[in-house]
């Protein structure tokens, strides 16, 4: 769906919330295999069985391309991504563990082109038991309305 949603838009503590999605064993294979990163925390169960969380765990990369991802259902077109920051990987995520992205607007503040603004959004990645699991902070690069 597309949408035209300007700077001043965008309201602070304003947030939404994914569906969820459950991360399986052909999503840690695929991303493997994208990244090149085998690493036997995804790939090796017998391995995986003589570690602490005693199961393979996905990739971090992987749940942050699906949590961002999961919060693109519309395409705003007077913004774009100018970034992310302070991305953090909390906790580990199973294969089977569901995943849901809350986005939260955290602050809004002048660009350094005029008639732009940055809004911050922050992103947060929970499991099927509530807990955190990643997060970051989401920038936006959006148009303001005086320019249109």
């Amino acid at each position: 769906m597309f949408t035209k949603k300007y700077y001043e838009d965008y309201q602070l503590d304003e947030s939404r919330t994914t569906l969820g999605r459950t991360i399986t064993e052909t999503d840690i294979v695929m991303h493997a295999g994208q990244t090149g990163d085998f690493f036997p925390h995804h790939m090796d169960a017998v391995w995986c069985a003589t570690q602490p969380f005693k199961q393979r765990i996905a990739h971090g990369t992987l749940i942050f391309s699906v949590a961002v991802g999961m919060t693109a259902n519309e395409i705003n077109e007077v913004a774009m991504t100018y970034g992310y920051e302070r991305l953090r990987f909390i906790k580990p995520v199973f294969i089977g563990d569901t995943i849901h992205v809350k986005v939260s607007i955290t602050e809004k503040k002048e660009h350094k082109k005029p008639g732009f603004g940055l809004v911050t959004e922050y992103v947060e990645c929970f499991n099927q038991h509530g807990d955190l699991v990643m997060c970051c902070q989401h920038i936006l690069l959006a148009n303001k309305k005086e320019t249109a």
